[in-house]
């Protein structure tokens, strides 16, 4: 009876394990995941526009910034029309550089009509 047990055990405690990793394989990986689709603006694009204005930026004035993620928390609705990009002035009392990312108007004007996304911005050097 308690090889049964034993045996049993061993089975239930190799299942459960089975579906931890198996579930831990579809877990968020991160920015790279978080792309647009029909209904939201992914976060993926949001930085890979701020990282060209951050680009042209560096070209033009020989800084040397570097884009960070925005937070991962943010869901914004997609965008119907092409995402603008400039910094964010100083009076807005952030404790870092960052540009705002910004849409003007979404599509079917959804859960919001506009949308500006925060993303940091530090030095390289």
């Amino acid at each position: 009876m308690d090889r049964r047990r034993t045996v049993l055990l061993c089975l239930c405690l190799l299942a459960t394990t089975t579906q931890i990793c198996s579930a831990s394989e579809t877990v968020y990986r991160g920015i790279e995941d978080d792309r647009s689709n029909g209904v939201k603006h992914g976060l993926f694009e949001v930085r890979e526009e701020a990282r060209q204005f951050i680009a042209t930026e560096n070209l033009s004035r020989g800084t040397h910034w570097e884009v960070l993620d925005p937070n991962l928390k943010i869901q914004v609705p997609r965008c119907a029309v092409p995402l603008t990009v400039k910094w964010v002035p100083k009076t807005y009392g952030l404790s870092a550089p960052n540009v705002a990312v910004s849409c003007g108007r979404t599509v079917h004007d959804s859960w919001g009509k506009h949308w500006n996304v925060f993303v940091p911005i530090t030095s390289k050097r």
